[in-house]
């Protein structure tokens, strides 16, 4: 089969970044399905796991790719729940080749039958970023999907970016008060159509904006960009017993005692992969959330979070996508369609 994979590290400006190449079909573990892939998404765990290939040539070259919907081909000997020619959807599992082939093999634990009213393009942006939102949120920080929470707010730090995409609507419909940060004016329109109650500037001093809207404290903050950058301010801006939510590991050591400690704040970490890495014993729950939010998309309740396709999987379409996603300089989610006739230079 053909595949857009990394041979070694190289910047996005190098030809060789990422090259089309030759692979293996898949062969489905017993409780795998075989996947034709339809529609990728790009995020920055593919950046970010590109760049520690290091300078080597690797053999056989690294698919990345964690963001996929298609039609399950075979299923494994030790499936139950899916049948060849259902239209699936997932995030995978960062330890295997990744969905930029036109053939993947996934732990069908991981995998949740799409939105039947949406195409495969528009499922494709949803299970890495809907998954994280959804565990951060709901798993990790505490905050009940039910509405218990109603009323108390949060506070998104980078709003518009993929899991503030997801994470906003989801806190919505968990009664929150949303307070997203976004700077330029298409990402805070983009906070706005997302459901956001207020959009704040994250290039500006946080606390400043938030009493202006009446709010001196968050019982939830999810810290979605820089961890580090943001620190002080999220300590301070933290309600006593509140939860700050992480998904970006620091690149510096941080001061974990007061005013944190003093206020016994929750500091939850979520990685989407967790599971998977792991083999947890709940590993199934990642299809059984999927398929929630798949519920909630066909009844109107999720968003379309896609805010460009591209009309082929491609080495150039994809340095293109790997480009915005190093640079910050993408909102939503970025999809590219896998077609056989079009997996071309």
């Amino acid at each position: 089969m053909k595949a857009i994979a990394a041979r070694q590290f190289l910047p996005v400006t190098d030809p060789g970044c990422l090259v089309e190449i030759e692979a293996d079909m898949p062969v489905p573990g017993p409780l795998d399905l075989l996947v034709r892939v339809h529609a990728v998404a790009v995020n920055p765990v593919d950046t970010k796991i590109r760049a520690s290939l290091g300078t080597t040539p690797l053999d056989p070259p690294r698919i990345l790719g964690w963001d996929a919907a298609g039609t399950v081909e075979a299923t494994g000997t030790e499936v139950t729940g899916f049948a060849k020619g259902d239209e699936v959807f997932y995030a995978g599992d960062l330890t295997r080749p990744g969905c930029n082939a036109e053939f993947q093999a996934v732990d069908s634990r991981l995998v949740a039958l799409k939105p039947k009213s949406w195409s495969f393009e528009e499922a494709a942006a949803i299970p890495l970023v809907g998954l994280t939102a959804w565990e951060l949120l709901f798993e990790r920080m505490g905050v009940d999907p039910d509405g218990k929470d109603r009323g108390k707010s949060l506070l998104v730090i980078n709003g518009a970016g993929g899991v503030g995409s997801a994470l906003i609507p989801l806190a919505r419909m968990a009664g929150l008060t949303v307070v997203a940060t976004a700077s330029r004016t298409e990402t805070r329109s983009w906070c706005d159509m997302l459901g956001a109650h207020h959009v704040i500037n994250h290039r500006e001093p946080l606390r400043p904006q938030a009493e202006a809207l009446g709010i001196t404290a968050f019982p939830y903050i999810a810290n979605l960009f820089n961890t580090e950058l943001y620190w002080e301010t999220t300590a301070d801006l933290i309600a006593p017993m509140g939860a700050l939510g992480l998904i970006v590991e620091p690149r510096e050591k941080l001061h974990l005692g007061d005013p944190l400690k003093a206020k016994s704040v929750r500091i939850a970490w979520e990685f989407m992969a967790a599971r998977a890495m792991f083999q947890t014993p709940d590993m199934h729950r990642q299809g059984e959330v999927l398929a929630e939010i798949a519920a909630l998309c066909d009844t109107g309740a999720f968003p379309k979070i896609h805010t460009r396709v591209f009309d082929s999987l491609t080495p150039a379409n994809l340095c293109e996508a790997h480009t915005a996603m190093e640079t910050g300089t993408a909102h939503g989610k970025w999809v590219l369609q896998v077609n056989a006739e079009k997996l071309r230079n």
